[in-house]
């Protein structure tokens, strides 16, 4: 009995880390892939925010006439967590078939 068992359920645990610019657009694939973790079975642990990195930058506007004529802008990283625990081989499958936004950076290591 044991070993159907552990055919069934591997012990491995996958973490998947999200990186985008928008956090609506993050949001949306941090619910599509919990739906899909939550119909295989595993359990999740997250999503968990993580920071978010701003990036500034600032232009000159006029370069030759005045130096004091500037511009700022700046860039947000918005950044999720998500741990799956008990994956199944259906698990894995489904998150690899899974069609996100477009903007999302994925990150998954299996540990």
């Amino acid at each position: 009995m044991a070993d159907k068992k552990s055919a069934q359920t591997s012990t491995q645990r996958i973490r998947i880390s999200l990186k985008a610019f928008d956090h609506t657009i993050i949001d949306k694939a941090v619910k599509m892939i919990m739906e899909t973790a939550e119909r295989t079975g595993a359990i999740i642990a997250g999503p968990i925010p993580l920071p978010t990195k701003i990036k500034k930058f600032t232009v000159n506007s006029s370069t030759f006439i005045s130096k004091n004529a500037r511009e700022q802008f700046e860039m947000r990283i918005h950044k999720r967590l998500i741990d799956l625990r008990e994956t199944t081989h259906a698990t894995i499958e489904a998150l690899t078939g899974l069609s996100l936004p477009a903007g999302v950076d994925i990150e998954i290591k299996m540990m």
